[in-house]
Parts: structure tokens; sequence; C-alpha cells
């Protein structure tokens, strides 16, 4: 119910835009009230989709007799020009309902492929887990973290509610000490909640690997201070990489032993992709 709740307020923020106060000017001015369309949705390019819900949800929002039927699921890899689905109703709401239903689509879809490109550099039966990060779109979290999944990505914390990761600022706010940060985490977080602590020097590394902790992430290390780190973990935590990680990084870290990698791109640069909507009378 609540992420409903969520994909609604996105939807009707994303139409509130669009309609401001006077609505579809453009679309009242042309199309007489009781005509009806269909709309086909085409991917134009090699893609993973994602969003597709949200997208059939976008027209049954603008108007509950708007009927989608899709011919692809999310997950499914495109061809470069495919049909995925279709859209009849009305055609002053498809009009309505087309753009803020491609935004999102082509969004998330953007999402599932970049993290399917990310993925094809680790060999078939690689340990490493790449993770998302919170760096997402403000509304667009749940849809995009889906994406992720969708493009055989795993999802990290979904907010500041469900994991305790004690980062540098966090460090700066108990006046630098690796070791106390730490000692409030054990002493405060909820009991079966995993403490992950972030690090920038082999130096904070010895004080984690001194108080304890379940998985560190190493900040910004390159290839070089990575394998140092593992040298000195040894198996004693589990090893979180993230700054400055490419796809072609991947295989590299798989091959040091690292268990996960995050990537902020996934979700905050990667490409809307070409997805078109092509209406016609019905």
């Amino acid at each position: 119910m609540a992420a409903d709740l969520s994909l609604d307020a996105l939807i009707d923020l994303a139409l509130a835009e669009d309609l401001g106060a006077a609505g579809d000017i453009t679309t009242d001015a042309l199309v007489p009230p009781g005509a009806q369309g269909r709309a086909e949705l085409w991917a134009k390019e090699r893609m993973v989709l994602s969003g597709l819900g949200a997208f059939a949800h976008t027209f049954r929002r603008v108007d509950p007799t708007c009927e989608v039927q899709l011919a692809l699921a999310d997950g499914a890899r495109t061809g470069a020009k495919q049909l995925v689905g279709t859209v009849t109703g009305p055609l002053r709401s498809l009009l309505i309902a087309e753009r803020p239903a491609l935004n999102i689509v082509q969004r998330t879809s953007g999402i599932a492929t970049a993290t399917a490109a990310a993925l094809k550099t680790l060999k078939k039966g690689s340990r490493l887990k790449v993770l998302d990060t919170r760096k997402t779109s403000p509304g667009m979290r749940a849809l995009a973290k889906a994406a992720v999944r969708h493009g055989g990505g795993t999802n990290h914390r979904f907010g500041l509610f469900d994991g305790v990761l004690i980062k540098d600022n966090h460090i700066a706010a108990v006046g630098g000490d690796v070791a106390e940060a730490l000692r409030r985490a054990k002493a405060h977080a909820p009991r079966l909640v995993k403490i992950e602590i972030e690090v920038t020097s082999l130096e904070q590394l010895e004080v984690v690997l001194a108080e304890g902790a379940d998985v560190v992430l190493l900040d910004n290390f390159n290839d070089r201070q990575v394998a140092q780190a593992m040298k000195r973990i040894a198996g004693k935590l589990e090893v979180e990489v993230s700054g400055r990680v490419t796809p072609e990084r991947l295989p590299k870290l798989d091959a040091l032993g690292v268990d996960f990698v995050s990537m902020g791109a996934l979700t905050h640069s990667a490409r809307s992709v070409d997805l078109s909507l092509e209406l016609s009378l019905a």
C-alpha cells in the first residue's frame, strides 16, 4: 500500500507540472471530448525494460477507462525496434498521460540497462554483488531500485531507516573518532541490524579491525589500496568498495575478493533510453 501511495504521489506531481491550472490547452483545442485512440509503446534501441507497471498506472491515474496491454515484462531484453505494449482509451487522456508515463519508463529502463551493462563485465558465476545507492531522483527511489534488480543488480539500503552505515560526516559529527562512532552505533543500533562503516584510509581500517564491525566500506580506494586492505582484513569483515568505480574495474575488484561494489552512477547518471509512444485514432 505504501508503495502504491508513493507512486500515486509521484504521478500526481508529474501531472501537476504538466497541466498547471489551465490543463492541456493544445489537446482541448484539437481533440473532441468523445474521441478514442490507441497508442503503441515501442523500444527504439536494445534495452532492459523496467517501470512498465508505473507506465501503465500513469494512464489509469489520468483516466481509469484506459486499458494497457503489455507484450513484455520488466526485466525483458528488447531488440533495436520492438513493440512493448499498447494503450487504448479516450484520446485526450492518452495525450495527457503520454509524457509523464514516458519520462518514468525511459528513466527506469535506462537504469536497468546500465546495470545490466555493468554486470556484463563480470564472468559467469562471479560472487561480487553490484549494489545501488541512495543517489536517486527524489520520489523515484522504489522505482530506481526495482530497475537495478531488473538489470541484475542488488539493492543496498532503501533509506536511513533500514541500515546503520557510518559515513565520513557521521565520523566528523563525533569529533573524527572512528572508534567512538562504532561504540555509539553498537550501543544504540537495533540488535539485528548490521553495522557498516566507511573508511578513507588504511589507518582508519586498522581502527575498525580493532573495534569490530559487520561490513567495512572502502571509499575511493584505488586497486592497489584495495589489495592492501584485503590482506589486512583477511576475511574478518565483509568488504564493500565505492567511489570512482567503473564497470571496467569490476573484474579486478572481483579478483581481489571484494564482496560488494556500490555504484551511484547506476541511478544518478544512467541515460534515459529511447522509448516512444506512437498514437493513432481508434
